[in-house]
């Protein structure tokens, strides 16, 4: 996985289960598309890990580029920041561990609808060696698409017959 060329090869698409309540699917340490595709009504987990867990993680951007301006979420000096939140997300996001252990700064969405559907991308800003210098990293890209509630059992039952 250190080949950089695998991170433009690389497009992971993972069909979830129809049953699962909360699905969660780690980011690889190199510049990857994942797609995700869920079923309305799901708790999603949208993965992302700095690279660098070494220095502390000050700044995590959570956004969704299609809907303009706001954040799905921010998180800064370890206090999240809601004033710059788009109203869509108030309420339905949360990170998996707001400690960041291992680097972890992956977003939680609750009860995702079609609407959710789009390209989600994960910012991190890590303090530097001294207090001036500040290394920002882009660390995830994801495209959810969230299915209307009985069309992924659908889909899934359609690609099982063609494998056949």
């Amino acid at each position: 996985m250190s080949d950089p060329s695998f991170a433009k090869k690389s497009l992971i698409s993972f069909p979830h289960k129809v049953c699962s309540d909360l699905i969660y699917l780690i980011c690889p340490y190199v510049a990857v598309s994942i797609n995700i595709t869920a079923e309305s009504g799901q708790n999603i987990t949208l993965p992302c890990r700095a690279h660098n867990n070494q220095k502390p993680i000050i700044v995590v951007e959570w956004i969704r580029s299609d809907l303009g301006a706001g954040y799905a979420l921010l998180f800064q000096d370890g206090h999240f920041v809601p004033d710059h939140q788009h109203p869509f997300f108030k309420n339905r996001v949360d990170l998996q561990d707001r400690q960041k252990k291992d680097g972890d700064v992956s977003l939680i969405l609750n009860n995702v609808t079609p609407a959710d559907s789009g390209t989600y991308e994960c910012h991190v800003v890590m303090r530097g060696a001294n207090q001036r210098e500040r290394a920002t990293e882009h660390t995830c890209t994801i495209e959810l698409n969230i299915l209307p509630l009985g069309e992924l059992l659908q889909l899934f039952l359609i690609k099982k017959r063609a494998a056949s």
